[in-house]
């Protein structure tokens, strides 16, 4: 189940890498983030690349879920107990974002794009769920990996 979870992370880590580095774009104004992002969707916005990268994600969010009951209880240091909550989060997270992004492209029609995501973040009230529903999920990502590599470290 480890060996699951670290391989369908490596599958995830990658597309999230392209998506943060997608959103950094947006620094440079939203043509520059459009642009970008028209650039990179023919590698992840296909039949095949799409139904992995959902695979991997429901098999990261099953796999991490009997992880954390087989931990939880144990005596853990603050890295592995990092590792566990953040890791909690991005599966609440995932399961939140992903179907938000399904239902607008499928039933909304919507292009999921700049616009789709930021709204949420202009509209008071929804923006007192947004900013830290990010904010946690970015913290929580880092998080995720810097308790993965403080292990990694000590083991070596």
């Amino acid at each position: 189940m480890k060996k699951i979870h670290y391989l369908t992370g490596l599958t995830i880590t990658i597309f999230i890498g392209l998506h943060l580095f997608n959103h950094l774009m947006s620094i440079f104004g939203a043509d520059a983030h459009l642009s970008f992002m028209q650039q990179i969707r023919p590698f992840y916005r296909n039949a095949i690349a799409e139904t992995m990268l959902i695979l991997a994600v429901l098999l990261q969010i099953t796999t991490g879920i009997f992880l954390f009951a087989a931990k939880r209880n144990l005596k853990l240091n603050f890295y592995k107990k990092m590792q566990l909550y953040t890791g909690l989060y991005l599966a609440f997270f995932f399961v939140i974002h992903i179907g938000a992004v399904m239902s607008g492209r499928f039933l909304l029609n919507l292009d999921t794009n700049l616009y789709f995501g930021i709204a949420g973040l202009n509209t008071f009230p929804l923006n007192l769920f947004f900013m830290p529903y990010y904010s946690l999920a970015i913290l929580a990502f880092f998080g995720h990996l810097a308790a993965i590599h403080s292990y990694k470290m000590k083991k070596n």
